[in-house]
């Protein structure tokens, strides 16, 4: 007779490895690999974002829609109603009928990340599987090129030891750049390489070509300048991080590592000239650790946390240094403009 303990020892066994061979299916799936879909990106959502003038964003509203995609017409110089779309995104950034959101998936057993590219009426065009955490999602002004970041391991920037991975993809091609560390690097005129180096924030030229992304290595940060063609990133500058391009091509708005105030305001932010590297500070006295974006080719958007909370309220300031911050959304981030 099988005694009862021998009958427990078994069922515990059994459910173990019921429990390591999913775990070990979602872990084995490959990082980046891409499915191309044509259904609607949640369930009884039908929305247009074409033609609409205003801001598409991640409402961090207190309740049932915290976390989910929504966008707002803009009425005078602030935000006063939002329309939910279904679509949870923990990044969104949006361009010329396109919209990338990065995204938490609860499909498995485990938790996973994806990297979901959309039509301007939320219909779902590609999908990849994304090996960390959402950090930073772009995609450039004609939507042709769409980039993303995500924490490999660690969650901010300010971490000990973090590391990172940015892909890009061509809509055009479905071809994709699983990693940037595949590239060559050129530092102060000569070739680098060094295991510690990590990139993060690229943001994409007129040309689909040229790109510009931060560069991390022996505790330092540079500007990059990238090139798709030939696969190759330059520095810059330094002390430069998630760069944002302004319409015009001319400048980048970045965030600057300060630690003023006894640490407590890490970064500020400044805007560049690409042509002489003139770096002008911008009048947002806060930290502030996004990639911001330009409205338009005066004005900078970003959000900023508030404090003793989990939700961020979305400000813009002039990108000449001038002027004060005034506050646009309130209980949202990752803001990206629409029309």
């Amino acid at each position: 007779m099988i005694s009862w303990w021998r009958v427990l020892v078994a069922v515990v066994i059994a459910v173990v490895l019921a429990l390591v061979g999913a775990a070990l299916l979602i872990f084995q799936r490959p990082a980046g690999r891409s499915t191309t879909v044509a259904v609607p990106a949640a369930a009884g959502t039908s929305h247009v974002l074409s033609g609409v003038k205003g801001y598409l964003f991640v409402s961090e509203v207190p309740g049932s829609h915290y976390g989910e995609l929504a966008f707002a017409s803009e009425t005078g110089t602030a935000v006063s109603s939002r329309t939910f779309t279904g679509l949870h995104c923990t990044r969104v950034s949006t361009a010329a009928g396109r919209v990338l959101c990065l995204r938490e998936s609860l499909d498995g057993a485990l938790p996973t990340h994806q990297a979901v590219i959309l039509d301007d009426q939320l219909h779902e065009l590609h999908r990849f599987d994304v090996a960390g955490t959402p950090s930073r999602a772009r995609i450039s002004a004609d939507g042709a090129i769409a980039s993303w970041t995500v924490f490999v391991y660690g969650d901010s920037y300010l971490s000990v030891g973090f590391s990172t991975r940015t892909s890009v993809f061509d809509l055009r091609t479905a071809a994709l750049i699983g990693s940037l560390e595949t590239f060559r690097i050129i530092k102060d005129g000569h070739r680098y390489a060094s295991p510690d180096v990590n990139f993060w924030g690229v943001t994409v030229a007129p040309d689909d070509t040229v790109f510009y992304a931060t560069m991390s290595t022996k505790g330092h940060t540079y500007l990059v300048r990238g090139d798709l063609a030939t696969r190759t990133l330059t520095t810059l500058t330094s002390n430069v991080e998630c760069p944002s391009l302004s319409p015009d091509g001319s400048r980048i708005a970045f965030k600057k590592r300060v630690n003023e105030q006894g640490g407590r305001v890490p970064w500020r932010l400044y805007v560049l000239d690409l042509a002489t590297l003139h770096q002008t500070p911008l009048a947002e006295q806060h930290s502030v650790d996004d990639q911001a974006v330009w409205l338009d080719n005066h004005t900078i958007a970003y959000s900023r946390p508030v404090v003793g909370t989990s939700t961020d309220n979305v400000w813009s300031t002039p990108a000449d240094g001038s002027g004060t911050p005034s506050q646009l959304i309130t209980g949202a981030a990752s803001v990206a403009p629409l029309g």
